[in-house]
């Protein structure tokens, strides 16, 4: 990853790109699978960076972000239970002075000085749960999910002896509770002995215990695991009997549910500061797994004024544990070279267990990153697995530092084709000049246009990928189209030899087989009908990501309209395009203007067809054919989501308003372009009064 501070524009939009596949990939090994390939702390990393690009680049947010989600989708086995409110999740901070902006934007949205007290809570590290009461009977339960639709768990959750079936009369007639189910760590700890002894699944850590343990189809398998609760929080609620988060608490121990006893009202900045320092002392001593601490405004009405961002709330706020380090040695530094041609170093390290993770490898940015800090081959480094990369190396110990090191010289040729590297002025980043030439360049090509975003073709893996580069069986896009024609006949028996020398006969290949094979060709036939979105990003086109290739499509229509005005180089059109910018425009331009690129294109047109762009719009709205501008911070959704809602209606949306703008959308701290609106006469709209048009 790129420091945020430098990167550009392409470079952040592809790393939005890659964050949200990434922990996208991760929400669902998390949630779906129980078995998550990162942790916390990585996760929680790639999350903070995304949110960091975003913040630096708002206008990139992508539809898909992951500062838009809150868990993943339900899977099928389960029944789905929609929540009446919606469980959210939290904001995340690493350090006081965070804790501290949190606690000023709490004051400033309250317009008040005074202190507030909030409510400290450790962050059980557990599967959150709702438990649903009518009439005091328990009569549902259901995991998170995806915030708005979780699984139900009922028949599970009542194995949970912790779980009150019934409530006392004065209990209101509904009442949605909500927390934390966990395992001790001495129940985990047996449950793996136990499991280990039967050649059963041997669990990673408790969380992945209580969370595969919770969501058995079979409710006398959770039977057999202790599982625990702790409660914490409310959803629907007929009648609220209380006015704090304290209140709550004594509500529920009355109603018997277990609330944790080392919650705590902390009065000032310094008592959460002194209290969050005491749970870190005693955090390996507890009972149970704790990854931080929960702040939350202590009083109900304040609460309910400070209301809610798109996925979080703004009265709450999860102080995170610090990252764990490691020092271990560098044992190589080598260079990668990615799809764009960007020379990347990677410090290869020697193996060292971080916060519960073996980290071997590490990325060194850039040429830059490592002159300023200096790595060096056999150096003795601290090694973390938080904060803005993961992982991450910190600093190089140099009173450890051999004698006979020497300083790292980044090469400025390509270490896989040998094509000279190139530093544009500005950039930080070198980047081969070999394009396609370069192996490295045409396999992460390949890759790029196989991934689901593209082509989405199953079978050809990255694995298969570079295995079928490497035997000159695919070099280029158009070689995926003409695999099977060149395979040859699949019903000759393997005594034989081959009529063609030249037929590759794939399913001969260690690994294969005529089944395989089939199927892969099958999957490649299928997308002989290709949207235009994705022909678009397929292509690799520099800057041109998800969000841009449709953009494109949706402006443009069709193929032939686009490659038109390209190759004649008329970009004021694209330019005009609400995020799309000059530099932006100016490579589209180019790679149209690129021979190679123009061949290959023709040579892949022949063997796809490129739909058309339809923009499924709602008929009849009052934006239809409307174009608009949003302007200044909108509080009810992010902008990347207005913009999608007012597309869907119809609308055209631009980046400057002239006198054939129609509306301008205008949020908080608006400023020229709602001034230049005034003075041209073009209608002024609240968000408030943008979202009634679309109801």
């Amino acid at each position: 990853m790129i420091d945020v501070a430098q990167l550009t524009v392409e470079e952040a939009k592809a790393e939005l790109e890659r964050l949200a596949r990434e922990i996208a990939r991760a929400d669902n090994a998390y949630y779906q699978k129980d078995a998550p390939d990162l942790t916390d702390a990585e996760y929680d990393a790639l999350k903070h960076y995304n949110a960091a690009i975003e913040a630096k680049f708002p206008q990139l947010a992508r539809a898909d972000s992951p500062s838009k989600r809150v868990g993943a989708t339900v899977q099928s086995k389960f029944n789905k239970i929609t929540h009446r409110f919606p469980m959210l999740s939290l904001g995340d901070v690493f350090s006081i002075d965070e804790v501290a902006d949190f606690v000023m934007s709490v004051k400033r949205f309250l317009n008040s000085a005074a202190d507030i007290d909030f409510m400290a809570e450790p962050k059980i590290d557990g599967l959150s749960f709702s438990a649903r009461y009518e009439n005091g009977k328990f009569v549902s339960g259901a995991t998170r999910g995806d915030g708005v639709v979780g699984e139900d768990i009922t028949e599970n959750l009542k194995t949970i002896k912790q779980l009150p079936l019934m409530l006392p009369p004065d209990a209101p007639k509904v009442v949605e509770v909500r927390g934390e189910v966990y395992m001790a760590k001495s129940d985990f700890l047996t449950l793996n002995e136990k499991n280990a002894a039967e050649g059963k699944k041997i669990f990673a850590n408790p969380r992945n215990a209580a969370a595969g343990s919770l969501r058995q189809l079979d409710a006398h398998i959770t039977a057999e695991r202790r599982l625990s609760i702790w409660a914490y929080t409310w959803g629907e609620v007929s009648e609220p009997q209380w006015q704090t988060q304290e209140e709550f608490f004594i509500k529920l121990k009355e109603w018997g549910f277990p609330v944790n006893p080392l919650n705590k009202i902390c009065h000032s900045l310094q008592d959460m500061e002194k209290n969050f320092a005491h749970m870190t002392e005693i955090r390996a001593d507890l009972p149970y797994d704790i990854d931080g601490i929960v702040y939350k405004v202590n009083n109900i009405s304040l609460q309910e004024r400070l209301g809610f961002l798109t996925r979080t709330p703004r009265w709450a706020i999860a102080h995170k544990f610090p990252s764990e380090q490691a020092l271990t040695r560098v044992n190589n530094i080598r260079v990668q070279v990615g799809r764009t041609g960007v020379l990347t170093p990677v410090a290869d390290l020697e193996p060292i267990n971080v916060g519960g993770v073996i980290v071997a490898h590490a990325t060194l940015h850039n040429e830059d990153e490592i002159k300023r800090k200096d790595f060096r081959i056999g150096d003795m480094v601290v090694v973390q697995r938080a904060g803005d990369v993961i992982p991450q190396l910190v600093e190089v110990k140099i009173e450890l530092r051999p004698q006979d090191t020497q300083p790292f010289e980044f090469p400025h040729i390509c270490p896989q084709c040998g094509a000279h590297a190139v530093r544009e002025e500005g950039e930080a980043a070198w980047r081969c000049s070999g394009g396609l030439t370069c192996p490295a360049q045409a396999k992460e090509h390949l890759k790029h246009f196989v991934s689901k975003d593209a082509f989405d073709i199953v079978g050809l893996g990255d694995k298969v990928i570079e295995e079928f580069y490497d035997d000159n069986i695919l070099r280029t896009p158009v070689d995926i189209f003409t695999l099977e024609q060149r395979n040859g006949a699949m019903d000759m028996p393997d005594l034989f030899a081959a009529a063609d020398d030249n037929e590759l006969h794939i399913e001969r290949r260690l690994g294969w087989g005529k089944t395989s094979a089939q199927k892969l060709f099958a999957a490649i036939n299928a997308r002989r009908n290709i949207s235009l979105p994705r022909f678009i990003y397929a292509l690799g086109i520099p800057q041109v990501g998800v969000a841009t290739a449709l953009l494109l499509a949706k402006n443009y229509g069709s193929f032939d309209v686009l490659q038109q005005d390209m190759l004649a180089r008329e970009t004021a059109k694209l330019v005009a395009i609400d995020g799309i910018g000059a530099n932006m425009a100016q490579d589209i331009a180019e790679f149209f203007n690129e021979p190679h690129n123009i061949a290959t294109v023709e040579a892949l047109r022949a063997q796809v067809k490129i739909e058309e762009f339809v923009d499924e719009q709602i008929a009849d709205s009052l934006l239809s054919g409307k174009t608009i501008v949003f302007t200044g911070m909108l509080e009810k959704m992010t902008r990347a989501e207005a913009k999608a809602v007012a597309q869907k209606y119809g609308a055209k949306v631009a980046g400057s308003v002239s006198a054939h703008t129609d509306f301008v959308i205008v949020g908080a701290d608006a400023g020229s372009k709602a001034k230049k609106a005034a003075e041209l006469g073009v209608k002024i709209l609240s968000e408030d009064e943008f979202l009634e048009t679309v109801k």
